[in-house]
């Protein structure tokens, strides 16, 4: 039977929610307090340059594809995907760099240069972490995750073992490698799950796999596509879409969610699925008596990092960066504990270079780049303009340094980004960009629950629950929302048919 669902908004989440509940037949509102879809996954245009606002590195190509199947389309009906070789540049701090080439053999050549000798154990480690990648994209990604039954099986306890849960990814690849760059090169993926290598389970050397062997990509004409894609995906099925709709309050009656008011109106609804903001939507659209979880919860939670971000559009061509480029030439350690123990601005900060315009002349005026700057940093934190303008200065200069090009001179669009927007545009919990942190006591049972557990009707969907921060989970999460909330409609549906057959008997 066709039913009312409401999902809060609109970025890969809540998109792909929408897509999917509208699919199974049900009456779709979403409801998006910008003035677009996407979410973080949004772009914008100033002066000639179109930038990515959010998310940059198209990796796990599978998950898009497996999407978009589900509705009998593929990738390649909405965009272009390029494969990048190199992968990415890194900058180390003894005024080296390597290209990773995304070429395997090539790449594990490059490492026998490190680390002589270093080819089988390279081949173990992948290997390793491809078992560890199918199984996890196959059984353990896809659980809700609302209760510890769910991994009871007998397969699922032993390849638990081998996923290796608990040791942790600094130890396990240094079981495989010792130079430091080898390290590196693939501690830096975990740098964005929230935590340390060292308090990071080693499950995610899946990462890795990823990066290595499936490759990065780019869609040409930017991240926005994926956005757009699934925004015309969810109109052609049907979901009516509301920009600038920012959602006020959620009312309950009972246990169950009766309706949601957003600009003053009042709009029904058998089921909501709150993509937005977990922690928002928890503490500023519900009563205090129907959170899942009290204040002190949320303040014990170990946050994924926030970022500070600046958009540059250079008025000439850049010489010594590849499209993705990591700048590893001060101390990781000393960063990551400023993000993750000591919670304060870094002095030396590690940083993230985009230059899109390497590989898309979209993106930019003729002879001119597109440059991003990501800094991590600790949730939490303020700045002024001084402040921002100092981080600017420093990774311009270090740019400088690793590649002879003084661009501070040619900047003729620049825009920076940080906490105040993170919260301001997405309600983001203390300012967070990733997410929840994929500690070893926040993965799966241990995330907050994807279902409400005060409110029958209410379903969560992103980066704050299950299966955890960066874009194939967020669009797996609300999948999984999706399935939750179908199943729930079914057993009242039963329930109310079971009721009236009853009544009918008597």
């Amino acid at each position: 039977m066709r039913k009312k669902v409401i999902v809060i908004g609109g970025g890969y989440a809540g998109l792909s929610a929408a897509c999917s509940l509208a699919k199974a037949g049900h009456e779709v509102v979403l409801l998006e307090k910008n003035d677009t879809t996407g979410g973080r996954g949004r772009s914008f245009k100033d002066s000639g340059y179109t930038f990515d606002m959010g998310p940059s590195w198209y990796w796990m190509p599978d998950v898009f594809e497996d999407f978009f199947s589900k509705f009998g389309k593929k990738v390649s009906d909405y965009y272009q995907l390029k494969r990048l070789d190199p992968s990415y540049r890194v900058f180390f701090s003894d005024d080296s760099f390597l290209d990773v080439p995304a070429d395997y053999e090539a790449f594990k050549n490059l490492l026998e240069t490190l680390q002589p000798g270093c080819g089988p154990s390279l081949d173990q480690f992948i290997a390793e972490a491809k078992v560890k990648y199918v199984t996890s994209m196959s059984e353990f990604v896809w659980k809700p995750s609302l209760r510890i039954s769910e991994f009871f099986k007998r397969d699922l306890i032993k390849e638990s073992f081998r996923l290796q849960l608990f040791s942790s990814f600094s130890a396990h690849a240094r079981k495989f490698f010792t130079d430091p760059k080898i390290l590196q090169l693939l501690e830096f993926p975990v740098l964005f799950l929230g935590a340390k290598p060292q308090k990071t389970p080693a499950m995610y050397s899946m990462m890795n796999y990823a990066d290595i062997v499936l490759g990065t990509w780019y869609p040409v004409g930017g991240m926005i596509q994926i956005s757009n894609a699934m925004t015309k995906l969810a109109k052609d099925l049907g979901v009516q879409i509301y920009t600038s709709s920012e959602v006020e309050k959620i009312t309950v009656e009972g246990k169950e969610v009766v309706d949601v008011i957003v600009n003053g109106e009042r709009i029904s609804a058998d089921v909501v699925v709150a993509a937005a903001d977990y922690h928002h939507v928890e503490t500023k659209l519900l009563q205090a008596d129907q959170r899942s979880y009290s204040d002190e919860y949320w303040a014990s939670r170990t946050l994924s990092p926030s970022a500070l971000i600046f958009y540059l559009g250079i008025n000439k061509k850049v010489e010594g960066l590849q499209h993705h480029n990591l700048f590893f030439d001060e101390s990781f350690e000393t960063h990551a504990e400023t993000i993750y123990d000591s919670g304060s601005w870094p002095s030396d900060p590690l940083f993230y270079v985009c230059c899109a315009s390497k590989s898309d002349e979209t993106v930019a005026p003729d002879g001119c780049e597109n440059i991003f700057i990501l800094i991590p940093v600790a949730t939490g934190l303020t700045s002024t303009e001084d402040e921002r303008k100092k981080y600017l200065d420093q990774c311009l200069h270090r740019i400088y340094q690793r590649t002879g090009e003084h661009i501070s001179q040619n900047i003729a669009y620049v825009k920076s980004y940080a906490h105040e927007e993170f919260s301001s545009d997405y309600n983001s919990f203390r300012g967070n960009a990733y997410g929840l942190s994929n500690t070893l006591m926040q993965t799966a049972i241990l995330k907050p629950k994807m279902k409400s557990k005060k409110v029958d009707n209410l379903f969560y969907a992103g980066q704050l629950t299950v299966p955890g921060p960066g874009v194939p989970p967020a669009i797996i999460s609300g999948q999984i929302a999706a399935i939750e909330a179908e199943k729930y409609l079914n057993s009242k549906q039963k329930l109310n048919h079971g009721s009236r057959s009853e009544r009918i008997i008597q």
